[in-house]
């Protein structure tokens, strides 16, 4: 079974579950063409792969982009990694690791793809297609994501291909635009349930100016999912939902609603390291279940070693203060240079939720009695100083910040190098 049917299974049975599920998103070429797969800082272990560039106009270095094998090898090792639980493709890259390679066969990690790309995801260079209000389209065909074909052989119950799609809508709060934007989603959900594709639902803030004030948006976003929803029973619903985090009262608004809705959140812009740990943690703790990142990993330093610190948190491990602490370890360890010295990486900003830059404001409150936050006892102490339970595994509950530090510092020494 892929981790991500035994967690969404977890969840839905027991509301008190740890269970978190975490998706990676490289999925950038159905929206930034050659800016998509990332700065060539970070490459895999396999290293450079070989472009064709001539010298008289510029240097590989100063163009800057990995190509597209570069990143397939990314994508390789985060797979082979077995952290994430979702892996997010486009179509294409999707046929060429999970059809033709097999990259998924044996792997706990569950391939997706995205299944379709409205118009306010075009975010190629000079272009203004994100200033419009989003339009819907669909560049894939679920039969073409399930096996790579214009039509698949069903006799079987499984696909060579993904069986996961993304769909995302944007509602803009314009009547015309919005209802065109449902009656797309209509036919492609009545298509996903005869073809047995599974899907999550993806719903974006307004790419233009909706009227909406900003704190009010949470409200228009759940209001607008619930009522989509009512129209569609069980074999027509998405697996989750991922949206923009609006803070913790719009969070447990929308997840207290209804026990079989789980809800996840989308990562937005690159931001800070800070920004990256203290999203996912906030969002966990006021109610999502699943966190999709795309820019935040895809732009990291070190991107296993940022995969196994949202991992980390989310297991109540470590805080996204020492998380970040953490990460500067390795990259130190590694002689690797940060984008930004630590007290700037420490730092909490104004994050982009959106393709168009759209910025979303988040909001902080205390809950108290949260079933999530229930500690472990510490019944001795490590060799190292840091305290240990029955079982000889750490005690995160019970270490000081300085034993969390110490602590992931070495573990990640060992893990690196």
């Amino acid at each position: 079974m892929k981790s991500l049917d035994a967690k969404l299974a977890d969840i839905r049975a027991n509301p008190s579950s740890r269970a978190f599920v975490l998706a990676d998103a490289k999925d950038a070429d159905m929206a930034f063409g050659v800016r998509a797969p990332g700065p060539r800082s970070y490459l895999a272990q396999r290293g450079a792969r070989p472009a064709h560039f001539s010298p008289e106009v510029w240097t590989r270095d100063e163009f800057g982009c990995r190509n597209l094998p570069e990143f397939l090898d990314i994508i390789r090792e985060v797979v082979h990694q077995g952290i994430v639980d979702i892996l997010l493709m486009s179509a294409y890259v999707s046929e060429q690791l999970s059809i033709k390679e097999g990259l998924f066969r044996n792997s706990p990690v569950t391939p997706a793809a995205r299944a379709n790309d409205t118009t306010d995801v075009w975010a190629i260079r000079h272009g203004c297609y994100t200033r419009e209000p989003s339009q819907p389209f669909r560049s894939a065909s679920i039969d073409h994501i399930q096996c790579g074909q214009i039509e698949c052989d069903r006799t079987g119950a499984e696909f060579p291909g993904a069986n996961l799609g993304l769909y995302s809508v944007t509602f803009v709060n314009e009547l015309a635009q919005d209802r065109e934007a449902l009656r797309w989603f209509k036919e492609f959900r009545e298509e996903a349930e005869r073809k047995r594709f599974r899907y999550f639902l993806e719903v974006f803030d307004p790419n233009v100016d909706s009227g909406i004030p900003p704190e009010k948006l949470g409200e228009f976003i759940n209001d607008n999912i619930l009522r989509v929803l009512a129209g569609v029973p069980e074999a027509g619903r998405p697996l989750f939902l991922k949206i923009v985090y609006h803070g913790p009262k719009a969070m447990e608004e929308l997840a207290q609603y209804d026990p079989n809705l789980v809800v996840g959140v989308l990562g937005g812009g690159a931001g800070t390291t800070y920004d990256a740990f203290k999203l996912i943690h906030d969002a966990q703790k006021y109610g999502a279940r699943v966190a999709l990142f795309g820019r935040k990993i895809n732009q990291a330093e070190h991107q296993l070693a940022f995969i196994e610190m949202l991992r980390r948190i989310t297991d109540g491990q470590i805080t996204p203060e020492e998380a970040v602490r953490a990460y500067h370890g390795t990259l130190e360890a590694k002689r690797i240079k940060p984008h930004r010295p630590l007290d700037q990486d420490l730092l909490l900003t104004d994050q982009s939720m959106s393709y168009s830059g759209g910025a979303s404001l988040r909001t902080t409150v205390e809950v108290r009695n949260n079933p999530l936050a229930a500690a472990s006892r510490s019944v001795g102490t490590d060799a190292a100083g840091w305290p240990i339970q029955a079982d000889g595994s750490p005690d995160f509950a019970k270490m000081t910040s300085t034993q969390r530090h110490a602590y992931h510092r070495a573990r990640l020494a060992r893990q690196f190098s």
